[in-house]
């Protein structure tokens, strides 16, 4: 009966971003991150939504970019934050270079033949896609504001598995999607920055 409580000890939450262990500076830091690439996220699927004759080119380079930002941040936190865990840190990491690969490869390939680049753009799209829900899930659990990061992460592993699954993507299609997916996403970026470890602001 006594052992019964060290069954969680080890598992997802060596993963988790628990900012009364990064005091007031990490904490911030972690802000920032989340709040410039949500706003990066709501002007660019806002921008795709109302450009006038969208192509596919136009939509993969707009999530290109805000995965090759998204890459960063997320490098960025994991290589100068303080108090992160071993095991957030090199979670952090290795699903950082993932995207900002994956963001690369798209801007890499624009001017390919349409039929290619949209096999390449949805791979990548997908992926990111689904290693970002993943990451937002982990990271929910100390994190103040759990809900929110639940909802990004659900929200962003739907998008990646219905832009992996769909068939017959046509380039309206696919970027309204890129569009709704990339400013939902940043609205909840957004949301997330402002509710990321309100109830230890003050920790030092």
């Amino acid at each position: 009966m006594s052992d019964t409580p060290k069954v969680n000890t080890f598992g997802v939450d060596v993963f988790e971003l628990d900012p009364s262990a990064l005091g007031r500076n990490g904490i911030n830091a972690v802000r920032a991150a989340f709040g410039l690439v949500g706003i990066l996220g709501v002007a660019l699927g806002l921008a795709l939504l109302f450009w006038p004759g969208k192509t596919l080119a136009v939509g993969f380079a707009i999530a290109g970019i805000y995965f090759i930002f998204a890459g960063i941040a997320r490098l960025a936190l994991s290589i100068f934050s303080r108090g992160l865990s071993a095991g957030h840190r090199i979670l952090g990491l290795i699903l950082g270079l993932l995207i900002l690969f994956f963001g690369i490869v798209v801007l890499r390939n624009l001017d390919t033949a349409t039929t290619t680049l949209l096999l390449i753009a949805v791979l990548a799209l997908g992926f990111s896609w689904i290693i970002q829900g993943v990451i937002a899930m982990v990271e929910s659990g100390k994190s103040g504001g759990g809900g929110v990061a639940i909802a990004f992460g659900v929200f962003s592993i739907l998008a990646g598995i219905l832009v992996l699954v769909w068939p017959g993507w046509t380039a309206l299609a696919f970027a309204v999607l890129i569009g709704i997916s990339l400013t939902v996403l940043g609205i909840l970026g957004i949301v997330r920055a402002f509710t990321f470890g309100k109830d230890v602001k003050t920790a030092e």
